[in-house]
């Protein structure tokens, strides 16, 4: 049974940063692609930042490119959301989310989703 489970969430300032961690059990970390999906109250899930299974490729979002860093640790089965600059309208609950597939940016190749953590940036 693969969990995930995230943590390095919380209140931070306008313009402040987090980490975020989601560490993985039961299958193979290394073998599969990771990934960073967010919720905003009242909004669809949106896609963030996706890894792919070696941490050579990674993938964003427009709107966090150049803010948000997604890294990974196969060795201690870690995925990582650096987050710098963050603003008011990120704030949602972050979820981490391990793929089957390469259809990163929808999710429709998503085995496995994370609980969530919140993040809530005040202004």
């Amino acid at each position: 049974q693969v969990q995930l489970v995230e943590s390095g969430g919380g209140l931070v300032q306008a313009g402040g940063s987090l980490r975020l961690s989601c560490a993985a059990s039961g299958r193979t970390f290394s073998r599969y692609a990771m990934g960073w999906f967010r919720q905003a109250p009242g909004k669809e899930r949106e896609f963030v930042a996706a890894i792919s299974a070696s941490g050579a490729r990674t993938y964003y979002a427009d709107s966090v490119r150049g803010r948000l860093t997604i890294s990974r640790d196969n060795a201690k089965s870690t995925v990582y959301l650096q987050m710098n600059s963050l603003k008011a309208e990120e704030t949602a609950v972050y979820y981490c989310a391990q793929y089957s597939g390469k259809d990163y940016y929808t999710g429709a190749r998503i085995d496995y989703w994370g609980q969530g953590t919140q993040v809530t940036v005040s202004s």
